[in-house]
């Protein structure tokens, strides 16, 4: 016999339904009526908020293979004076920072807003960068700590894959630049 969990009634677009989970290692069903648009614009902004901290993290550790994954196979990354078009020039151009040993980095995204258009999606967000190259040639931790580097904008565009949701453009420009 499969355990199932019963949770409260939640309501969603003046609906009533029971949620609930058959065990621990599968997804959430809802009971009645199939789930609604909004429920799955929500997973869709969802997917695309992880994807954005997601490459954050790789960034700051310096996994450049695993960057260019986020990315579709034609995938477009720009910056200031830098683009890269398709996996493979972006996981050679963010090469470059998995080999900054010295380097200790947090990339922070906020003020996300995410905009669900059937398989594509677009966001805009904020990032501030903390940044702090040693001097003796490995990352310092903790690092000294004092304004963010650099602050400025992501926009991106997305598409759903067969693997999931993926940058397809990815563009950033800067606001404030640290002297």
């Amino acid at each position: 016999m499969i355990p199932v969990l019963i949770y409260p009634k939640i309501t969603v677009e003046n609906r009533r339904w029971f949620v609930f989970r058959l065990n621990c290692k599968t997804e959430w069903h809802i009971q009645g009526e199939v789930v609604n648009k909004d429920l799955e614009e929500l997973v869709a902004i969802k997917a695309c908020e992880n994807l954005i901290a997601e490459y954050c993290h790789l960034v700051d550790f310096g996994n450049a293979s695993a960057i260019a994954d986020l990315f579709t196979t034609n995938g477009y990354w720009s910056g200031p004076g830098v683009e890269m078009a398709g996996q493979d020039q972006i996981r050679a151009g963010f090469s470059g920072r998995q080999n900054v040993k010295r380097r200790q980095s947090r990339h922070l995204c906020t003020n996300v807003l995410v905009q669900i258009d059937g398989d594509t999606a677009t966001s805009l967000c904020y990032l501030l960068n903390f940044r702090h190259d040693s001097q003796t040639g490995v990352a310092e931790v903790p690092a000294p700590a004092g304004l963010p580097k650099y602050v400025g904008e992501y926009h991106d565009q997305f598409v759903r894959t067969s693997k999931g949701w993926r940058f397809s453009t990815r563009r950033f420009e800067l606001a404030f630049l640290r002297d």
